[in-house]
């Protein structure tokens, strides 16, 4: 727990989107939910209270006996008296029947255990073995039946794993004989129930647009607007915000402990720390780029990771962080050299747009890998001109930016007063900041090599002459 060309048969959508589903649903499907577990515990007790009937599935005789007799196998909050009320309305049976239960529903939840495999991979043969049978089950029925993966897997083992197994089992076709569909779950343990009825979000991933439709309608009654986006996305999804979590957990830890080192409460700073909403709470921070820099970031962790070390404490998070930041500059300076350009033009100077401060800037790292490299550079930022005070900033950062220190006394002759200028005569370019004059010039220069770390351009694919950094 805790591809969208729609009328075809992948959704494809690069950016999610949400969909508002029918108010007039179609009668209720039917659903088999395979795997009697946490999830599918859950997710049978939640499904008879939107008036669906259905069926557990599992090997273990008990799960099997506890669920039928609308009882919980799990200490839960209110999961047994979902349970008791859906067989009480003879909503929910269980069987040991897998093939039997796909053949008398329309749609089929798998929710199987994927534990670590001994490489620390993730362990896939339930999700293998179920598929089979599901397949078996789909041989012979003539309705459009839905396949919904529920479990933790890394993007592809929706499409590549449990879908192909299905079909030559069953002999039909996914997204055409039968939808495939990824829907995680986002249930928190103690709470579970409630989550279910109260979703911090619902995402969708399918096969083709009537398996979009159908697995909307199911959730229609606890949210009317879904994501809807691709398997490979909605498999991300789920390991992102589990991945996200653990990293609150130890960022929290980290600064409890170095907190109780100076002699403060790291609980009331928390407590503080959340009642901003605006940045510390938000998307703000959130989105695939470039490198940190400016003049509070980099200093603040240093300082912090110093401060820890004064008092004989190891924070390897808030520690790694530098390693991290200065691996993401490191990778934009390898994909800059991997053009073979040996005029590289640099469009946004600053550490973000809209200001002149080049104070650990990091593109300026990346600049000075390529000026010892002997490659010409020419540049334009459109808050940064002959008049800015770069030597002042020199003097702030004289510890700290080996970028700026290098290029101080260079920047003027490689600063233009234009985008257009900068670019003339180039074989590459990075850019480092979104703004329409950039956006134009390089949309009318397809010949350019272009290294985009800052998603210029929300629908570009990538291709040889065109590679963002992180999508």
């Amino acid at each position: 727990m805790l591809d969208a060309n729609l009328g075809g048969a992948r959704l494809e959508a690069e950016v999610p989107r949400r969909i508002s589903a029918r108010s007039k649903a179609a009668p209720k499907p039917a659903i088999s939910v395979v795997g009697l577990g946490y999830v599918g515990a859950v997710s049978c007790a939640c499904l008879t209270s939107l008036g669906h009937r259905v069926v557990g599935v599992d090997i273990d005789p008990a799960k099997i006996d506890l669920i039928g007799a609308g009882m919980s196998p799990i200490h839960e909050a209110n999961l047994g008296h979902y349970l008791a009320r859906g067989r009480k309305k003879k909503l929910l049976t269980a069987t040991d029947d897998l093939a039997g239960a796909v053949a008398e529903t329309d749609v089929t939840f798998v929710s199987v255990g994927t534990p670590t495999a001994k490489d620390g991979s993730c362990d896939t043969r339930f999700i293998e073995a179920a598929a089979q049978v599901i397949g078996k089950g789909l041989a012979d029925k003539e309705d459009f039946h839905v396949v919904v993966m529920r479990c933790s897997v890394p993007p592809g083992a929706t499409l590549d794993v449990m879908s192909p197994i299905i079909e030559r089992a069953s002999g039909k076709v996914a997204g055409r004989d039968f939808g495939v569909a990824f829907n995680p779950e986002f249930l928190r343990e103690g709470v579970a129930v409630d989550d279910f009825h109260n979703p911090p979000k619902t995402v969708i991933g399918a096969s083709d647009a009537e398996t979009a439709k159908i697995v909307s309608q199911i959730f229609l009654p606890v949210d009317n607007n879904p994501i809807i986006t691709t398997i490979r996305n909605a498999e991300m999804v789920k390991y992102v915000d589990n991945v996200w979590h653990a990293a609150k957990v130890c960022f929290a830890n980290e600064i409890g402990r170095i907190a109780k080192a100076v002699g403060v409460d790291g609980q009331s700073v928390m407590d503080i720390f959340v009642q901003d909403q605006k940045l510390n709470l938000s998307p703000y921070y959130l989105k695939p780029g470039f490198a940190y820099g400016g003049s509070c970031l980099p200093k603040e962790v240093r300082a912090m990771t110093h401060l820890a070390m004064d008092h004989g404490l190891d924070l390897p998070m808030i520690r790694g962080l530098q390693a991290s930041n200065a691996a993401h500059i490191a990778e934009a300076t390898r994909m800059i050299r991997d053009t073979g350009a040996r005029r590289v033009a640099v469009l946004g100077l600053a550490f973000k747009p809209g200001t002149d401060d080049l104070r650990e800037s990091p593109i300026l790292e990346v600049m000075a890998a390529l000026c010892a490299d002997g490659v010409k550079l020419t540049a334009h930022d459109n808050a940064i001109t002959a008049d800015t005070q770069i030597e002042a900033q020199l003097g702030y950062v004289r510890h700290a930016s080996k970028g700026l220190s290098v290029l101080a006394g260079q920047l003027r002759k490689i600063l233009k007063s234009d985008a257009d200028e900068a670019l003339k005569g180039a074989d590459a370019v990075i850019v480092t900041h979104a703004c329409p004059t950039y956006r134009r010039l390089l949309a009318k220069r397809p010949d350019l090599a272009v290294v985009d770390v800052v998603r210029l351009f929300k629908k570009a694919q990538p291709s040889p002459n065109y590679q963002g950094i992180g999508w």
